[in-house]
């Protein structure tokens, strides 16, 4: 669309651009290796929940949202009407992250004390990261780690997580609302095989 001598997008462009780096980015995902990752991800939430033990959800920004939303489909539900699954959001609660923040320095300390805090071995935590580079994402999977919870990550290319973690989901881009909305396609496919995997159907 042309108007005033300017051009402006048209909405079925961006949609057919979206949808065919959708269906790249998603063929690269049921790729063996990435479908590997997913499933071990998906493994270790559930033998975790089976246990008693807790899912951790934790991101920045968008995906700190993302973390939440996640959160919402295990303690609610995703698709079977079935009892709630223990899942926190870490991050979320504003006075708990202003303090952290205000006291100790929010990239070194911010998520990491509430993990300090809250997880025990055999927890899970997951973080969701695009840039797989934030320094509070990374403390908080290297305390995580120390402290024998397991570790996921959901990440972009040139992440730095490879060391940190048990299982790598990595989305082939670099565009950060691509790799966003690849996590939340993610994140719904794990919480589908959580539900599958513990018995619940819909």
């Amino acid at each position: 669309m042309t108007t005033g001598g300017g051009s402006f997008l048209e909405p079925a462009e961006v949609l057919a651009e979206r949808a065919a780096e959708h269906a790249r980015l998603l063929s690269q995902l049921g790729a063996p290796e990435s479908c590997a990752q997913i499933s071990a991800a998906a493994a270790a939430i559930t033998e975790s929940l089976r246990r008693g033990g807790t899912a951790y959800f934790c991101g920045n920004g968008g995906s700190s949202a993302e973390a939440q939303h996640l959160v919402a489909e295990f303690v609610g539900r995703y698709r079977a009407d079935r009892r709630p699954l223990a899942a926190v959001a870490l991050g979320s609660t504003q006075a708990v992250a202003s303090a952290l923040a205000n006291d100790f320095g929010y990239a070194e300390a911010g998520i990491a004390r509430e993990v300090d805090a809250l997880a025990r071995e055999g927890d899970v935590l997951v973080a969701l990261s695009a840039s797989g580079s934030s320094p509070n994402i990374v403390a908080a999977l290297k305390m995580a780690g120390g402290k024998g919870v397991r570790t996921i990550a959901l990440t972009g290319q040139g992440h730095q997580l490879a060391d940190l973690v048990d299982s790598l989901i990595v989305v082939d881009s670099t565009v950060v609302a691509l790799i966003q909305e690849m996590h939340a396609v993610l994140g719904h496919v794990i919480c589908e095989l959580v539900e599958d995997q513990m018995g619940f159907t819909t």
